[in-house]
């Protein structure tokens, strides 16, 4: 007895993985942390120069708030986080927030 039985082979379909959705961290100015301080955490927390740190403070403090870094959400929450800790430990009102990147 003859098997005519024909057997395609499966296609194998790769999911599409989206790009994890990106958040902005925000520094918001105030009137009473100083400027060194935040130039401080800017560099601790976010690696950066004293020169970019600096710059990133001073448009906080033209303009009200600055953005600092955009990365991934989990991320950009545990630096903010991370960020606005420290300044509450020195006795500061300094605040870091995130939001969706449009």
């Amino acid at each position: 007895m003859a098997d005519d039985t024909v057997i395609d082979p499966k296609t194998k379909s790769k999911p599409k993985l989206e790009r994890p959705k990106l958040y902005k961290v925000i520094l918001l100015n105030d009137d009473y942390t100083p400027r060194e301080f935040v130039t401080v955490v800017l560099k601790a927390v976010y690696r950066m120069s004293e020169e970019a740190g600096h710059r990133v403070m001073m448009t906080a403090h033209r303009f009200g708030s600055a953005v600092v870094v955009v990365c991934e959400r989990d991320i950009a929450e545990t630096k903010a986080k991370e960020a606005t800790d420290l300044g509450k430990e020195a006795g500061f009102p300094l605040m870091f927030t995130t939001e969706p990147e449009e």
